[in-house]
């Protein structure tokens, strides 16, 4: 299973302080919107907005530690499996030999991800990759997030593909 509860990574040097600007300048924009008198409308949009930096700066974690703990992996002598139980209820099955790459980052020592395949940008926020940045849970490259000892793990997947070709 991946870790539970708070996950940081590289990306949060840029996403955190990104929703704290949004955030502030969405409550600073309202309170002085509400304080000159303006429309009812104005209070109402800039609701929208503080509640969008809100959700930025604290709902995606908790969001991301809800979708990780519905998340499940297994490596077999032939494949990575991984079943996924929300947002919606997927299973995938990958042929170990047919993984075009595996990458390794730790974010600690004893914790860090292995990526199946080549990775997104981080940044992206068009097509599929949109939410990858704000909850790593949905990337869509396969991926064990967050795992204890990924070296292990890592020198398993690349033994066993090695001993396949074999």
């Amino acid at each position: 299973m991946p870790t539970q509860g708070l996950l940081l990574s590289s990306r949060d040097l840029f996403l955190i302080p990104f929703s704290l600007l949004w955030c502030g300048f969405a409550i600073f924009w309202t309170y002085s919107a509400t304080r000159q008198g303006a429309p009812l409308f104005f209070d109402a949009w800039g609701a929208m907005f503080v509640c969008v930096g809100f959700f930025m700066v604290f709902g995606r974690f908790i969001v991301d530690a809800w979708l990780r703990r519905r998340i499940y992996y297994a490596v077999t002598n032939k494949r990575i499996l991984i079943m996924r139980q929300a947002p919606s209820a997927t299973f995938t099955s990958i042929d170990l030999d047919h993984i075009p790459d595996v990458q390794l980052t730790g974010e600690t020592a004893t914790r860090g991800t292995l990526r199946f395949g080549a990775a997104a940008s981080g940044y992206s926020f068009s097509g599929s990759s949109r939410m990858t940045g704000w909850f790593p849970a949905l990337d869509p490259v396969p991926q064990f997030i967050g795992i204890q000892d990924p070296r292990r793990v890592f020198d398993l997947v690349m033994k066993t593909r090695r001993d396949d070709t074999r």
